[in-house]
């Protein structure tokens, strides 16, 4: 890895090189996570000066790897903040010193020791403190659990373009199988129009199906994707932009492929995707612009075991179009449409 790529972001610990197997996601819906999630509610605010000492409160008292690597997750996820003043500083000086590698390594140390007196002092960092954390809690509970280092992917960045190395989340081996999850992006978000953070733990990147991850995240090290057919990053950032809800219902676009779709006035387009075995799914709707615009619409498919649905959406209006696809009321996928 070049020194220029290494310093987009910032990389606390050095990188790991991945086991190149196929992370899994079978077993681990079976286990019950309530005791796991009981044990790390014990330590709320428990200092992080010694991470011995945490990570043995929290692993300890459970029996399986499963519920140890859970109670490291969530008592991270729901005593960790994300600092947005720091997000945006880091943001602001990588932009502005992009041409100048050596200068902005040289302004990266002294604000690497700054994030870790944030998290140390004060329980605030970014991702890179998240992926840190998680990781050598995991490693003092004899966990195998790696930073992975690369392009998140949202509606604000890395749409179109080059792409942005922005971000940071884990792999983790249990029961001899990889699974990936984003601590950071578990732990809550972030109201940009009130420079905010906003503590709201999911489950939703808890070891998350590798191929609904790989949809806003791509690691530098493509091994981390986890995948048998990887998608290039081009098709990562050219892709539709989706959003955490479609890891509720397991669905992924699958056609148009592209964000940017080019139809012709009057003439039907085909929309298909792939709904996960089991996930329930009332309704699918079509938004554009606003609510008073939207479409039910009625997708076909799913029979014989077949997991892809379809429906045709016929747009009658010129020009350039933000188009949402809904599932049961909550955004799923965003496309650009240009009807010509």
């Amino acid at each position: 890895m070049s020194v220029l790529m290494r310093i987009l972001f910032l990389v606390i610990c050095s990188l790991l090189v991945p086991v190149a197997l196929v992370a899994q996601q079978a077993h681990v819906t079976r286990v019950q996570w309530a005791r796991a999630d009981s044990v790390a509610a014990c330590y709320s605010g428990h200092p992080v000066t010694d991470l011995k000492v945490l990570s043995d409160k929290l692993t300890v008292p459970l029996a399986t790897d499963d519920e140890k690597f859970r109670a490291i997750y969530t008592w991270v996820c729901t005593n960790i903040e994300y600092d947005y003043t720091l997000f945006k500083t880091n943001q602001h000086q990588t932009f502005k010193l992009k041409d100048d590698p050596v200068a902005l390594e040289a302004w990266r140390r002294p604000f690497s020791q700054r994030v870790f007196r944030e998290l140390v002092r004060h329980h605030r960092t970014v991702c890179t403190g998240y992926a840190y954390l998680l990781r050598e809690l995991a490693h003092h509970a004899g966990i195998h659990c790696v930073m992975v280092h690369g392009y998140g992917r949202s509606g604000q960045v890395n749409v179109r373009g080059d792409g942005y190395a922005n971000h940071s989340w884990n792999a983790v081996q249990l029961g001899g199988q990889w699974y990936l999850c984003d601590a950071t992006w578990s732990s809550g978000s972030i109201d940009a129009s009130l420079g905010i953070f906003i503590k709201d733990y999911n489950d939703k990147y808890f070891l998350a199906e590798p191929a609904l991850f790989a949809r806003n995240h791509y690691p530098l090290d493509t091994a981390y994707l986890y995948l048998r057919e990887k998608p290039s990053l081009h098709d990562f950032l050219y892709a539709p932009i989706i959003y955490s809800n479609i890891y509720d219902y397991k669905t992924m676009p699958l056609i148009p492929s592209t964000f940017d779709v080019d139809v012709v006035k009057g003439e039907p387009v085909m929309f298909e995707f792939r709904k996960g075995a089991g996930a329930e799914m009332d309704h699918v709707t079509v938004r554009k612009g606003t609510s008073s615009e939207d479409v039910v619409v009625v997708p076909v498919g799913g029979s014989d075991n077949n997991d892809r649905y379809f429906f045709d959406y016929t747009f009658n209006t010129r020009g350039r179009q933000i188009v949402h696809v809904l599932i049961d009321d909550q955004y799923a996928w965003t496309y650009t449409v240009h009807v010509k």
